[in-house]
C-alpha cells in the first residue's frame, strides 16, 4: 500500500502541479504531435523513479509511463465524442489510478482486490451514497408541491441546488461521524448568510418558506443518516 500512495502522489504532481496550461492546450490542438505529451509522461517517469527510489523497480515506472501515453492519448482523441468534457476527464483519471493499483498488488491483484471489498465500511458506504442523489430525489418528491408555488425568475445555475444540498449533507454526515455537532451549527449559519441577500430581494414568504423547509428536510435526512450510522458502529 505504501508504493501505491507513492506512486498516487507522483501522479498527482505530474499532472496537476507540474503540467502547464500551455502544454495542456498545445496537447490537445496537436495530439499524438504535440511535443508536450511526451515531455510530460516523461516528467512522470521521473518522479516514478523519485518516490520508488529503487532502480531495480524501473519496470514498474517504465509500465506505468507506457500507460500513462496511450491513456492521455486515448483522451485527446476521444474528448470530442463527449459533450460534457469532465467525463473524459475523469475517466482519464480512474484509468491512472487502475494502473497504478494493478501495478502495485499484480502479484496478488485477485486476493488484495477481495480484502480490500472485505474491509469496506460499507454502512458508511450507505450513508454517503443515501445523502448523496437519493436524498435528493426524495427531498424533489416531499416539496414537488410546493416547488409550483415558487416563481423561477431569479437566474440561477442548472442543478445548483441539487449539488449545493448534496455537499451540505455530506458535510453533516462528516460532521456527525467526527462528533462534531456544533460545526453543523457553524455550517446552518453559513448557509443562512449567503441566502440572505437572495431573500432579501425577492421580498417573497412563500421563497423562504420554500428554502427554510428544504433545508431543514436536508439537513434532517443527513442527520437521519449519520445517527443510523454511528448507532450501528
Amino acid at each position: 500500500m505504501q508504493i501505491f500512495i507513492k506512486l498516487l502522489l507522483a501522479h498527482l504532481i505530474g499532472d496537476f502541479m507540474l503540467q502547464p496550461s500551455k502544454w495542456v492546450i498545445h496537447k490537445e490542438a496537436n495530439k499524438a504531435r504535440s511535443k508536450y505529451l511526451y515531455f510530460h509522461v516523461l516528467v512522470h517517469f521521473a518522479l516514478y523513479m523519485l518516490v520508488l527510489w529503487n532502480i531495480n523497480d524501473w519496470k514498474i515506472a517504465v509500465v506505468i509511463t507506457i500507460s500513462h501515453l496511450f491513456i492521455d492519448m486515448g483522451k485527446l482523441y476521444a474528448a470530442s465524442f463527449f459533450k460534457n468534457q469532465s467525463v473524459p476527464f475523469f475517466l482519464d483519471q480512474v484509468l491512472h489510478i487502475l494502473v497504478l493499483y494493478i501495478c502495485c498488488f499484480y502479484d496478488n491483484l485477485y486476493g488484495h482486490t477481495i480484502t480490500l471489498f472485505d474491509n469496506l465500511d460499507w454502512g458508511l458506504v450507505l450513508a454517503v451514497v443515501f445523502v448523496t442523489f437519493p436524498s435528493a430525489i426524495i427531498m424533489a418528491k416531499l416539496l414537488e408541491g410546493m416547488s409550483d408555488q415558487i416563481s423561477t425568475d431569479h437566474k440561477s445555475l442548472p442543478n445548483a441546488g441539487k449539488y449545493i444540498g448534496i455537499i451540505e449533507r455530506l458535510f453533516v454526515l462528516i460532521f456527525i461521524i467526527m462528533g462534531r455537532w456544533d460545526a453543523i451549527g457553524f455550517l446552518i449559519t453559513a448557509k443562512s448568510v449567503f441566502r440572505f441577500n437572495d431573500l432579501k430581494e425577492s421580498n417573497s414568504r412563500k421563497l423562504t418558506e420554500y428554502i427554510l423547509i428544504g433545508t431543514l428536510v436536508s439537513f434532517g435526512l443527513a442527520i437521519m443518516a449519520g445517527i443510523l450510522y454511528t448507532s450501528f458502529n
